[in-house]
């Protein structure tokens, strides 16, 4: 039977007389998306899937096209080409037949599948949280951290077969790792259930790991934590995630820090943040007073005149800088705080004080 199609190929796919194989691919993906029956139930919609077919059947191949370009329909009708009659016919040219058509198709919709490798695979890494206080970060400390992790079985090695006996090829995808099911024209396809998409198995599976090639194991283990660790930084402990698969190197663990914020302190990087109260007095005259530090307590030296909101700095007063020599300051920033109830003998000399500053 002869094919029903008589516009021409380019109108059916939408595109212009020099569009590229890659433009031609576009087109009919959209076209056939739109159009196949599976998933457009209008009764035009399957003569317009089979239109589109046959155009990108001629377009798609370099030598039917400069036919068509040349002579037309009639031109390949008289080279043996006679069209696309219904689905089973497009399904045979595009799929059976391989060549260029299946392998644009398989590019178009994935459906051809590939034989999967055991390549090594390094092992996932994990993450476990510490909490500190704020001077345990300041000074570091040792933690004690419990991890529940994947590590290669130690009685088959890694392979899933007892006794250490290397897959053989999965007899139900052929090795392939995934079943393909065909639903008219589209293709899907999963993972093979009996090797996990793997395409090998175990012949005789090992009996303490199930045929993993891995078991969950339980570990705690001690953590140094950096002096000056601040809240979510990570420590890295290399090799301590979960393991490889296939010989691939283990995973790393990273053991992130949760630092309470202090009553009293705050931080900015490598400086430790203070706020001292003072009164106007002290403030206007100047004054020594001791301030708390990470280390105690320090005298320091308030200046003659000093204003809401300076800040008085500490050298190496503040946190170390994990993994260098550096120690940031302790920042003292003043904040004048006027009393709200004043005794009669505070008040008479804030009056005189008032006089003062009138009469000049």
């Amino acid at each position: 039977m002869a094919s029903r199609t008589t516009r021409d190929y380019y109108d059916v796919l939408r595109i212009s007389r020099d569009a590229s194989l890659d433009e031609i691919k576009r087109a009919y993906r959209r076209l056939a998306l739109e159009y196949h029956p599976d998933r457009n139930p209008a009764p035009e919609a399957t003569e317009k899937f089979k239109e589109a077919s046959e155009a990108f059947e001629v377009l798609a191949d370099g030598d039917k096209r400069r036919i068509y370009d040349a002579y037309g329909r009639q031109g390949l009708q008289g080279r043996g080409y006679g069209g696309i009659t219904d689905l089973d016919d497009v399904f045979e040219r595009f799929f059976s037949a391989g060549g260029v058509f299946g392998d644009l198709l398989a590019d178009l919709f994935g459906a051809r599948p590939t034989r999967r490798r055991r390549r090594p695979r390094r092992g996932p890494d994990l993450l476990a949280r510490v909490t500190l206080e704020f001077e345990e970060a300041a000074r570091g400390v040792e933690r004690e951290v419990e991890v529940e992790r994947l590590r290669t079985c130690g009685d088959c090695d890694g392979t899933g077969g007892a006794g250490g006996q290397p897959p053989e090829t999965c007899p139900v995808c052929h090795g392939t790792g995934e079943i393909v099911r065909r639903h008219g024209f589209f293709s899907l396809s999963t993972p093979c259930g009996r090797c996990q998409g793997e395409g090998e198995v175990a012949a005789e599976v090992c009996e303490v790991c199930g045929g993993r090639g891995v078991r969950f194991e339980r570990r705690a283990m001690k953590v140094d934590v950096p002096a000056g660790i601040d809240d979510g930084m990570r420590v890295r402990l290399a090799g301590e995630g979960e393991s490889g698969r296939y010989g691939g190197p283990p995973g790393d663990l990273y053991v992130e820090a949760r630092v309470k914020p202090h009553k009293s302190f705050g931080r900015a990087r490598d400086d430790v943040l203070y706020t001292l109260e003072i009164s106007p007095p002290r403030a206007a005259l100047g004054a020594e007073v001791v301030v708390p530090t990470l280390a105690g307590g320090e005298k320091i030296k308030v200046p003659v005149g000093s204003q809401d909101g300076d800040v008085i700095r500490i050298k190496a007063a503040g946190l170390p800088r994990p993994g260098t020599r550096v120690v940031g300051d302790q920042l003292v920033t003043l904040r004048v705080a006027v009393p709200k109830k004043l005794k009669k003998r505070a008040k008479k000399l804030y009056e005189e004080l008032l006089a003062l500053e009138d009469e000049e």
